[in-house]
């Protein structure tokens, strides 16, 4: 994945420094673009060790439009715990784990009903299960998008979507994918974000009975962390290594019944782990 060391490279030498929300300052580009062509293997970064199992945990998360980080601590995922403490989840009026309408709302239940006590109906658009059953029956659309955008609640939830937008695209019977995303952490979460959605375009491929093209990501604001720049010197003295294989249960018809033992990389090699700050 050398398109990923060029993008910290390039963040490095050309970015400009700015302040942020978090007052950690970070140095950014805006508008970039990387693609991988997920027939020639899984992009999961090898430069550093990413850990898998949270990447599937937590798309599994989203895919049941839960939004309480109950989930994923039960399933000893910790990526989302510092948003979901009982101060963070108490500026939007919200208990403590639940982060409000995020990334599983809007996917699954999109323009919902809200209650007087901050619950939703079950009466908004399940993007997920519209977007399917259009690859199916009309792939050549040019409106495979799912938006985990809402202008109405992006202030209601713990960290708006980062990950904004995604959009398929069906040729040659393969499935592409291009994702969107308006806030980039290059360091801690761009490597996330890409194994997400290419993961994510497998399993859709599989259940649509297609084969996977390329997962083209796009980023907005894509930046650095200043506490991240040595971290990312130090991953640029590293070799790529060769890509891993991902393995899905062939069973799986229906993207809802993805368990985790469902999904498996196979033959991932990658150098030692860099340990970065979170920026809150």
């Amino acid at each position: 994945m050398r398109a990923y060391l060029n993008l910290l490279q390039h963040i490095l030498d050309n970015g400009g420094d700015k302040g942020d929300r978090t007052g950690t300052g970070t140095r950014s580009v805006f508008g970039h673009q990387m693609r991988f062509d997920l027939s020639k293997g899984f992009p999961l970064l090898t430069t550093k060790k990413v850990h898998f199992r949270s990447i599937v945990i937590e798309l599994l998360w989203f895919l049941k439009g839960d939004t309480n980080v109950k989930y994923l601590q039960d399933n000893k995922v910790t990526i989302w715990d510092e948003w979901a403490t009982a101060e963070q989840t108490a500026r939007f009026g919200r208990p403590e784990h639940e982060l409000g309408p995020v990334y599983g709302h809007q996917w699954r239940n999109f323009g919902a009903t809200k209650n007087a006590d901050g619950t939703y109906n079950q009466d908004g658009f399940d993007q997920i299960k519209w977007l399917i059953n259009e690859i199916k029956t009309n792939p050549n659309s040019r409106r495979l998008i799912v938006s985990g955008w809402n202008p109405n609640e992006a202030g209601q939830v713990a960290l708006p979507p980062c990950h904004t937008l995604f959009q398929f695209f069906v040729q040659d019977n393969k499935l592409s994918c291009q994702l969107y995303q308006r806030s980039a952490d290059v360091f801690l979460g761009v490597p996330f974000n890409i194994a997400s959605y290419a993961l994510l375009t497998h399993m859709i491929a599989q259940v649509c009975g297609l084969g996977v093209g390329d997962f083209v990501w796009t980023g907005g604001d894509t930046h650095l962390y200043a506490n991240h720049f040595e971290q990312a010197k130090l991953q640029l003295t590293r070799e790529p290594l060769p890509l891993c294989q991902l393995k899905l249960n062939p069973d799986v018809k229906d993207i809802f019944d993805f368990k985790f033992e469902d999904i498996e990389i196979v033959g991932y090699e990658s150098h030692p782990a860099i340990k970065a700050p979170v920026a809150v």
